[in-house]
């Protein structure tokens, strides 16, 4: 990957700047039911809209821009369309953002669940993320790597409460990454 004087001294995420359809009901939704803080507003010349910052933790924000003149949401081509655990697709195209996973304590996750549930947030089971053939496990056990629950947000926008359950090593790495010409079989080539 080159000597430490070419790399970035990269920190982590800044931002993720993602775009909604009513910055009002995006405030709400993200300051009162996922209690994220607002922690910078902009209004941008011209006319043009808006662009707000919540704090996500760890130094890192999610950021939303509002456009007057937005195009409309298209599910299944730029935002996921249905949960995870509803045996819906999943896939949305090339350069869209998929979803948004935020960090949150293991031991955390049911609860998180369920007070999403109590402010009327449908949401997917908590999936145990593990290394098996379909990549979920009915229970948590030590092969398991991260659970998550997912929800969407007031715009479609898919989100992830993920925590990391076990350290990775250099043993999660073992894929070697497709190519166009070589779509992605799940088949390990890496040694």
């Amino acid at each position: 990957m080159g000597d430490d004087g070419e790399r970035f001294d990269l920190r982590g995420i800044n931002h993720l700047a993602l775009v909604c359809r009513d910055m009002a009901r995006t405030v709400d939704f993200y300051t009162n039911v996922l209690g994220m803080r607002l922690v910078k507003t902009i209004e941008l010349p011209a006319g043009m809209g808006q662009h707000f910052f919540f704090d996500a933790g760890g130094g890192s924000c999610l950021a939303f821009f509002w456009f007057p003149d937005a195009p409309p949401a298209a599910p299944g081509v730029a935002s996921a369309p249905a949960l995870p655990d509803d045996g819906g697709e999943i896939r949305t195209a090339i350069a869209s953002m998929n979803h948004v996973a935020l960090s949150v304590p293991a031991d955390k996750i049911e609860e998180y669940r369920d007070r999403l549930i109590a402010r009327g947030v449908e949401c997917s089971t908590i999936l145990n993320h593990d290394d098996s053939e379909w990549g979920l496990a009915e229970e948590m056990g030590p092969g398991v790597f991260i659970r998550s629950v997912y929800f969407f947000d007031p715009d479609g926008i898919l989100l992830e409460l993920a925590a990391w359950t076990r350290e990775l090593t250099d043993a999660d790495v073992s894929h070697a990454p497709a190519t166009a010409e070589e779509p992605a079989t799940g088949a390990s080539t890496a040694g």
